[in-house]
């Protein structure tokens, strides 16, 4: 298998998704999950993410679709398509799978998957993250991790907006 259809293989649908978290339950592999768009990837997403995939064995990362990340952060974004997105995060060694949500939340997607650790940063507090709930019910953690000073798309994309 060439290695760009390797790294695309990590790209799944919510069924596909569904039985692979399942299959590697089975394994007793503790199932870490995050979110979010993506857009630019930059230093502060490789730091968090790496992080992420160190709660656990394998790394499911929820990816908004193009549509769901124009509802949320303006008709401006995203900057890349949503598949470029996806193939990006599925070219990094820590990531396991790589699923695009198009609702405006993950809710649906953690229901259907079950992590045993749900991720986000350290910007939301345990009650503000979507899908809590539903690990905390099944005896799952919720964590959050700080982000790295200095690096977000927002300010990056200020940034080049400022030298142009």
């Amino acid at each position: 298998m060439s290695q760009l259809k390797h790294i695309q293989s990590k790209i799944k649908s919510l069924d596909e998704i569904v039985t692979c978290s399942k299959e590697w339950r089975s394994k007793k592999k503790k199932i870490v999950f995050t979110n979010g768009c993506f857009d630019i990837v930059h230093l502060g997403h490789i730091d968090y993410l790496c992080k992420a995939s160190e709660l656990g064995d394998v790394l499911i990362i929820g990816v908004n679709t193009d549509a769901s990340v124009r509802r949320n952060k303006g008709e401006s974004r995203p900057v890349q398509d949503e598949m470029a997105r996806a193939t990006l995060l599925a070219s990094f060694v820590f990531s396991d799978a790589i699923v695009l949500f198009d609702e405006d939340t993950p809710y649906n997607l953690i229901s259907a998957i079950a992590p045993n650790v749900l991720v986000k940063g350290s910007d939301w507090s345990e009650d503000e993250i979507v899908g809590a709930d539903i690990v905390l019910r099944s005896r799952g953690e919720v964590r959050t991790i700080d982000f790295l000073d200095g690096y977000s798309t927002t300010s990056i994309l200020e940034k080049a907006l400022r030298a142009h």
